[in-house]
């Protein structure tokens, strides 16, 4: 019996689809606000290389914006140029001469965009037009809150064109060679402001009842499906909840995720919030059981995400079965080598690359 057969359940492979993933670590995408009119660069790489090496079994480039206008600061990575293919390839590549698979998450800010970055002076206050900003998109006119603009309520035919962005931003992402596309469905960004009750007024289609609300993203990932390999998964991440007694409920996200399963969604990345400015307490594990809850009554696989930083613990969720993988944020920030942190504590040897070997000996 092989070590991978009776060891712990997180370094257990995961298939999906045509992949096999060596593990159930992924690396959350998460924003770096480092790109210059939408491109990857030197810090990309570095900041890539340095955690597929560390032993994950995937690893998400940061939310990709399919448009200029979709982006959350003028910052941000994006995918609506050719041109924006081949430095990504050059990432890939090397995640895939490191035994590790990548992927991407598209994404498009909606009225969310048009922000300063997370650790500028204004926080996360609205860039004007006249600094480098622009003017944000939504499905109604009603503002994230008052530090943000306003959005202009996409038309009918501005629908149809935003969604063959993504089809077209999709294409580009199998050019570059990532191995999973995620499609950003939360945290208040465009496509969470549709399907959410309290940022959607809209009387036609795309608006109104629960059916009409998610259209625009189960149109997407219909799209994106029929334009990508067979053999590709395609992730969606989702906010659960919106923490509010009139919002979006964990009811609604496990309908909304059955009816992505059956568009050719293979897993969902559970996470919550983000659309109505309001507080909660974040705690350990906390978006764990939203994760369970889609797993077990959607019938999908799923992916736990939210201050997973215990490995103990961390395989306790893929042992319990209440999640398929585990999405590590920001603790791989502070421990880019965390996977390899995890396989000590759980008495599992994980492969080290050739070059760092003489670092694990002890």
């Amino acid at each position: 019996m092989s070590q991978q057969d009776n060891g712990p359940a997180l370094f257990k492979p995961f298939p999906i689809r045509g992949l096999t993933l060596k593990n159930r670590i992924v690396v959350s995408p998460m924003c770096m606000y480092s790109s210059t009119d939408g491109f990857a660069n030197a810090f990309h790489v570095q900041h890539v290389g340095s955690r597929v090496v560390g032993g994950c079994g995937l690893f998400f480039i940061e939310a990709t914006a399919v448009t200029p206008e979709g982006r959350i600061s003028p910052n941000d990575m994006g995918l609506w140029s050719d041109e924006h293919i081949d430095m990504l390839k050059f990432i890939t590549d090397f995640a895939h001469n490191q035994n590790s698979h990548i992927g991407i998450q598209l994404s498009h800010a909606g009225r969310k965009g048009s922000t300063y970055r997370l650790w500028e002076s204004h926080g996360r206050g609205a860039v004007s037009n006249e600094e480098g900003g622009w003017d944000v998109l939504g499905p109604s006119p009603v503002a994230y809150d008052e530090r943000h603009k306003t959005p202009k309520e996409l038309t009918i035919e501005e629908i149809e064109e935003l969604i063959q962005k993504w089809v077209d931003a999709a294409k580009r992402a199998v050019k570059a060679g990532f191995d999973v596309i995620e499609i950003h469905g939360a945290h208040g960004y465009l496509l969470h402001s549709y399907y959410s009750p309290k940022s959607n007024f809209r009387t036609d289609e795309y608006g109104g009842s629960f059916e009409n609300r998610i259209r625009l993203i189960l149109e997407i990932a219909k799209g994106i499906r029929s334009v990508i390999p067979e053999e590709m998964p395609l992730f969606t991440r989702l906010s659960a909840v919106d923490y509010v007694e009139d919002g979006w409920k964990i009811e609604d996200t496990v309908k909304l995720s059955k009816a992505l399963k059956e568009v050719g969604v293979d897993l969902i990345d559970c996470s919550s919030g983000g659309n109505v400015s309001v507080r909660y307490s974040p705690y350990a594990h906390y978006q764990v059981p939203y994760a369970e809850q889609v797993k077990r009554e959607a019938m999908v696989p799923s992916g736990a995400v939210g201050m997973i930083v215990d490995p103990i613990k961390a395989n306790e969720v893929i042992e319990k079965e209440q999640a398929d993988l585990v999405f590590i944020g920001r603790e791989s920030l502070r421990e880019p080598y965390w996977p390899y942190k995890a396989a000590k504590e759980l008495n599992y040897h994980l492969a080290v690359p050739p070059q760092y070997s003489r670092g694990f000996l002890n």
